[in-house]
């Protein structure tokens, strides 16, 4: 299995959003623009969000994802793009979904 099945590349990521889009969904975009610290998921990492709720790729997993997911519904139908910020103490990271603690930002946008 080549890295790119195993991490959903970013192109890979938009390719999918960007068949959903040309399907008629509408769809947003969230990107992971820094992390410190443990972060599952490096800079750069997307997740794709149709309004009829699927999703591919990752921005890091566990509740995060879930607030992101939401977040994005938000900008859908807002088209009003958001960055948000998570971070979180040793002791709560895996409550959280972030390994052993850190940041990590990531700005949703809808995909016009």
């Amino acid at each position: 299995m080549s890295a790119a099945t195993l991490f959903n590349e970013p192109e890979d990521v938009l390719a999918t959003a960007a068949g959903w889009r040309a399907a008629g969904e509408q769809v947003a975009i969230a990107t992971v623009t820094e992390t410190w610290g443990s972060s599952p998921r490096p800079a750069g990492s997307r997740l794709a969000i149709s309004k009829s709720g699927k999703m591919a790729g990752s921005v890091s997993g566990g509740c995060i994802e879930g607030a992101v997911a939401e977040a994005a519904m938000k900008t859908i139908d807002t088209g009003t793009p958001q960055l948000l910020d998570f971070g979180v103490s040793h002791e709560r990271a895996w409550e959280v979904g972030l390994a052993c603690g850190g940041k990590v930002k990531v700005f949703v946008e809808r995909l016009s």
